[in-house]
Order: structure tokens, then C-alpha cells, then sequence
């Protein structure tokens, strides 16, 4: 069975759901599945406080999600992305195979079911801007600046 929980962030509200194996999702607004603290849960809510107080870079966690393989490729790629890096639409295309794929790497991004587990937060603009978050950019921006800061 599924559970989950609300995690308040130093950016703001996210919702952790999965069971006693895997983490399923990472999202912001309300949690669809039944509250509860399942293991899966319990260890992203310890990882994600290490995260956001600069004592963790990377997670390990078990994660479970749906999608296409090409959304797979793309959710391995931006999960390669290193702390306090960046990488754009075009530069993950490319690193899967896909050159001119920016557009569809854009999409899959979107719909990212963990976000800050994959960051894609990390992924940007080919001009250096700040585009489209689930989360919203003023929480994007929050990400990037403390993860510069704890990479400094």
C-alpha cells in the first residue's frame, strides 16, 4: 500500500509518497495517497533534511516510477547531473542519443514524478534561463542557489 506525508522544505511544501520499498513520488501540493509514514517515506524525509541542510549531495534511495522508456532515459540523465551543476535541454538530448529531442527531454522533464530526487531543477535553458518548474521558478531558483552554496 502507498502512504505519504508532507515535508516542509526551507523552499517550500513537498509531498513524499511510496511503501516499505520504494519511493514513488515527490510532488508538491496535496498527497494523494492515504497519510502514513512507510519506510520508503520515512528514509526520503531523513535524506531530503540532510539535503536541505547541505549535508547531502546525493540520495539513495529506492525509486519507483512510471513512465515511458524515453522519459526513463531522460530521468537517468538528469539524475546524473552532479551538485551545484547544470545542464540544458540540448546538453541532456544529447547525452541520451537524441540531439534534436530538446523539446521532448523538456516534456519528460515535466513530468519528473520525484522531483529533487531527479533533479531537475537542474536542468536549464540553453540561454542560462530559468524555465519551467513544477514547484515554480522562485522555487527553482531557491534549489539551485543552495546547492551553489553548499558546493562553494
Amino acid at each position: 500500500m502507498t502512504f505519504s506525508t508532507q515535508f516542509s522544505s526551507t523552499v517550500g511544501p513537498l509531498t513524499l509518497e511510496g511503501d516499505d520499498h520504494a519511493l514513488t513520488r515527490v510532488g508538491f501540493g496535496e498527497p494523494a495517497a492515504p497519510q502514513g509514514d512507510a519506510t520508503a517515506v520515512a528514509e526520503a524525509a531523513i535524506q531530503l533534511e540532510q539535503y536541505f541542510a547541505g549535508e547531502r549531495t546525493e540520495f539513495d534511495l529506492d525509486v519507483e516510477v512510471d513512465g515511458t522508456p524515453f522519459e526513463r532515459r531522460v530521468w537517468d540523465a538528469v539524475r546524473a547531473i552532479p551538485y551545484g551543476e547544470t545542464a540544458t535541454y540540448a546538453d541532456i538530448a544529447r547525452r541520451i542519443g537524441r540531439p534534436s529531442a530538446f523539446r521532448a527531454v523538456g516534456r519528460a522533464n515535466g513530468r519528473n514524478p520525484v522531483a529533487v530526487i531527479v533533479p531537475c531543477h537542474r536542468v536549464i535553458g540553453s540561454d542560462g534561463s530559468l524555465t519551467g518548474y513544477a514547484g515554480g521558478i522562485e522555487m527553482k531558483r531557491a534549489l539551485l542557489e543552495l546547492e551553489h552554496a553548499g558546493a562553494s
